[in-house]
């Protein structure tokens, strides 16, 4: 087959990436996640508890570690499910079109992505960026409202209808643009070949 303009090319690819890494974002986060992962990687502290979350006691025995931890344990958790099924995607997508991304190029474009989703789904870059951006009064003011088994509402700061989750997936969308930007410039750069 004969290659195409590299511009043409360039268009193609960059838009079946921006496509796969953003159309699959919200799948990756609210289909592939697990329950557990999603409840516990904001979790931030010292004390000590077990991997299932339970406060550790001195006579219990089990292995313990910090609430930290089992926060940092989740978020991997999430972002190795998360990065999975974009790379796995994205290699499927391409190649059923007839291309082959370089493998360095999708290792750099996966890199961005998992690295960036795990530091934005802890949360403390994300409250960062909100303060510095004049969005923190937007997260407080636009929290969801919950039921519980008694009918007593609650509101939740980081859940589904909040604005916590639109930053957040506005974020990744926006990084999803930059990963598949460099995976598209690394893959047809001048000199490269597939």
């Amino acid at each position: 087959m004969p290659r195409l303009p590299v511009t043409v090319e360039r268009l193609a690819v960059f838009s079946a990436l921006l496509a796969t890494f953003g159309e699959l974002h919200p799948l990756c986060d609210h289909w592939v996640q697990g329950s557990k992962s999603a409840a516990r990687k904001r979790l931030y502290g010292k004390d000590l508890v077990h991997a299932d979350g339970s406060p550790a006691t001195p006579d219990s025995g089990q292995p313990t570690m910090t609430t930290s931890t089992l926060g940092r344990r989740a978020v991997a958790c999430h972002v190795a499910s998360y990065t999975a099924v974009q790379l796995a995607a994205a290699i499927g997508i391409t190649r059923a079109f007839g291309y082959r991304t370089k493998p360095a190029a999708l290792l750099a474009g996966t890199v961005i992505n998992a690295g960036t989703h795990a530091a934005i789904d802890r949360g403390a870059l994300l409250l960062w960026l909100a303060a510095r951006t004049g969005k923190t009064g937007y997260i407080e003011h636009c929290k969801a409202a919950r039921v519980d088994d008694k009918d007593q509402i609650t509101s939740e700061l980081t859940g589904p209808g909040s604005a916590w989750m639109e930053l957040d997936a506005a974020l990744h969308r926006a990084i999803g643009v930059g990963a598949a930007a460099v995976t598209t410039w690394l893959t047809t750069r001048a000199g490269s070949h597939r």
